[in-house]
């Protein structure tokens, strides 16, 4: 890739995400290069409010194109493979939304994909790339703080039992985890010094089976400990409370936050953390990823692929099971 020339992005949908993101390239400066969607008419729309350049008569074309280096993936979860398989193949970099793939099988193979074609796979996790993540981090890699101890997560929302939609519907790979557990886990792997290898939890099922809330307990090897509350039918605070021996973290909306408290354990005194803004989250997102391309950085893909197999672990201790991954 030419060293100063804009790399150039097309997504795949048209839905909520995929307007994030081309108001976020808009932010940049930068036109989105084109859009696909199963629905022609959806993407022409699409494309006429965001001054897209090209639309595909056919939404595969775009993993073909020359003209396109990366590709956004804004597609439900059980359709995540069948187009990480193609994009890679054909020597796309991949950002995908979350959860990535299915399970960690899935992903096993999209990373090896993405290694033979010398390209880039990133999840689309806005908590590896906001600002006030990486000011925490370097905090607590200071000791100022001592060592994590115990984090503490809550996402809760409350949906109807509306079987059609994807939050419950099994065909669309619905339930907490891939949803909102996604959130929780990343979080706590980004402070944590290894991948818990104990995990407890409690389950309950939605009519269509699959996990409407669940409880987590979990440990790593240097003994920190984990608890997560996760609901698709019980409001909660989106809350990480991240605990260390000389004081606590307390993030609100964490997903994409852009302020923290850090309480001192000794005098109680509290400092207001601020970093990024939240409005700006895909923003730091693609930007990331762009420098991940021009081998510039980083997209945590590890991590990634820790939280996913935590994910698939418990789904099928709990009898979770999509029916992609029967055949």
């Amino acid at each position: 890739m030419e060293e100063n020339r804009p790399i150039r992005w097309a997504v795949l949908g048209t839905g909520v995400i995929a307007n994030e993101m081309a108001a976020a390239l808009q932010a940049m400066g930068r036109t989105l290069d084109a859009v696909g969607n199963r629905t022609y008419e959806k993407a022409v729309a699409f494309a006429d409010k965001y001054g897209v350049k090209k639309v595909y008569t056919d939404y595969h074309e775009m993993f073909t194109d020359p003209d396109i280096d990366v590709i956004y993936l804004t597609t439900p979860h059980n359709t995540h493979m069948a187009y990480l398989e193609q994009a890679l193949s054909h020597g796309k970099h991949v950002l995908c939304e979350k959860s990535i793939t299915l399970n960690s099988e899935e992903l096993d193979r999209a990373a090896k994909l993405a290694e033979e074609n010398h390209v880039v796979l990133a999840e689309a996790m806005t908590i590896y790339h906001m600002p006030l993540y990486r000011a925490l981090r370097e905090r607590v890699a200071s000791g100022a703080l001592g060592k994590v101890n115990l984090i503490q997560l809550n996402f809760g929302s409350f949906k109807d039992y509306d079987m059609s939609n994807r939050f419950f519907n099994r065909n669309l790979a619905g339930g907490a985890m891939l949803d909102i557990g996604v959130y929780a886990l990343s979080l706590a792997r980004l402070f944590l010094d290894s991948n818990p290898d104990q995990v407890k939890s409690f389950v309950r099922k939605a009519p269509t089976g699959v996990d409407e809330s669940a409880v987590l307990v979990m440990t790593n090897r240097e003994g920190q400990l984990v608890s997560a509350a996760l609901s698709l039918h019980s409001k909660q605070p989106k809350r990480a409370v991240i605990s260390c021996e000389r004081g606590y973290i307390e993030i609100m909306e964490y997903p994409r936050a852009e302020e923290a408290v850090l309480v001192d354990a000794a005098t109680g005194s509290r400092e207001v953390l601020r970093a990024g803004s939240t409005a700006s989250a895909l923003v730091y997102e693609l930007e990331d990823m762009e420098k991940a391309v021009r081998g510039e950085g980083d997209m945590l893909l590890p991590y990634t692929m820790d939280v996913m197999a935590l994910m698939t672990a418990l789904r099928r201790e709990w009898g979770v099971v999509y029916p992609e991954e029967e055949a």
